[in-house]
């Protein structure tokens, strides 16, 4: 079992706090993604899972055993980084072969674990070459296969796929996964590519200025993000977010944008009504926006500034009051900047924010 459960951790960098009391459980064989923008503290974190730097305080258990205080050495973890960090004096082989020979593994089975890892890896016809002579694909490759071949409880992964080109990477993101399917190894993957972590992680941890803002399986932090940062974060476009005004007349709770009233589902309305008067923030990703060339019931008009043909789908940016929107439509709709069309927000698809907070109202 390699269960990580990590206990109110807190890193500082002089007054600088990098991890801010999270606390944060990664179930044996789970592939948890740690996302967010560049210093919102997931490096940090993992290297602090690592031993690479102590924490401040809090605790860090490995198995059930707390691993707070232990070298690295002696926590049974691998890593990948995202330099590679292969050493460059050395063949495929001795780099693979590296974290075994330190752990003084017999020969014969270091041997038999570094023609496994690379066959994994498909760089077993490279085990003489040296990485001078090597894609940065290849030296990739390399440096996943020395971090398996230890097989260790923990692995942790360190934006390893930031320095490969696109198509590279979509091809690696596919490898890994494939990969740590198969080892069914305790898997912590930092990154701040929102892709990566919806296509690989079983969960995602959206990390903000050391603190962890949402945990939890892809397409719900993507459907239901906890916050706006969350919702803008995550998505490309990123979610759509419109002030709206809450009124209710007659026992019913409407929420308007101008003169547009959306009629919010009967779960919300509790948490809706003591905003009476007030402004409310409706979140809404730009696919789930219906789109009409006509005016029909419960849809508003609007008007089209700019339409981007993006081959599967065209991309328009509207204006709603103050708010630019944008808009996912299917690459025949007929729009033309300038033009008018009518939209409709389906109300099981809309995430309603408090204003001031920017958190997402709970239903109750």
């Amino acid at each position: 079992m390699a269960e990580i459960v990590i206990e109110n951790a807190v890193k500082k960098f002089g007054n600088f706090f990098a991890v801010n009391n999270v606390s944060l459980t990664i179930n044996d064989q789970e592939f948890m993604v740690l996302l967010g923008p560049s210093g919102c503290g997931k490096t940090t974190l993992l290297r602090s899972i690592a031993g690479l730097g102590m924490l401040d305080s809090g605790r860090i258990m490995i198995g059930g055993r707390d691993v707070t205080y232990m070298p690295p050495r002696e926590r049974n973890l691998a890593m990948v980084f995202q330099s590679y960090a292969i050493f460059p004096h050395m063949t495929v082989y001795d780099n693979v072969a590296f974290g075994l020979k330190m752990r003084k593994v017999d020969p014969t089975e270091t041997k038999r674990r570094v023609q496994q890892a690379a066959e994994l890896l498909h760089i077993e016809k490279m085990l003489d070459r040296y990485p001078s002579r090597m894609s940065g694909g290849q030296r990739q490759r390399v440096a996943v296969a020395r971090a398996i071949a230890v097989q260790s409880e923990v692995l942790l992964m360190d934006e390893p796929l930031s320095n490969l080109d696109a198509l590279l990477r979509l091809e690696m993101r596919a490898e890994l996964k494939r990969l740590l399917a198969e080892l069914k190894v305790t898997t912590i993957y930092v990154t701040h590519d929102q892709i990566e972590a919806m296509s690989m992680g079983d969960r995602i941890a959206v990390m903000r200025d050391g603190i962890i803002q949402q945990v939890d399986k892809p397409n719900a932090v993507y459907d239901t993000p906890a916050d706006r940062f969350v919702g803008g974060f995550i998505g490309n476009p990123p979610m759509n977010f419109i002030e709206g005004q809450v009124s209710a007349q007659n026992g019913s709770v409407n929420v308007h944008i101008g003169d547009f009233a959306i009629t919010p589902p009967e779960g919300i309305v509790p948490a809706l009504k003591p905003f009476e008067g007030q402004s409310v923030i409706i979140g809404i990703r730009a696919e789930n926006i219906e789109t009409f060339t006509k005016p029909t019931d419960n849809a508003m008009k609007v008007q089209v500034l700019v339409v981007e043909p993006l081959g599967s789908q065209n991309l328009l940016t509207i204006k709603i009051g103050t708010s630019i929107v944008k808009v996912a439509t299917h690459p025949d709709f007929p729009a033309a900047p300038d033009g008018d069309i009518w939209l409709r927000f389906p109300i099981d698809k809309v995430r309603w924010l408090h204003r001031d907070s920017q958190k997402a109202l709970a239903p109750v």
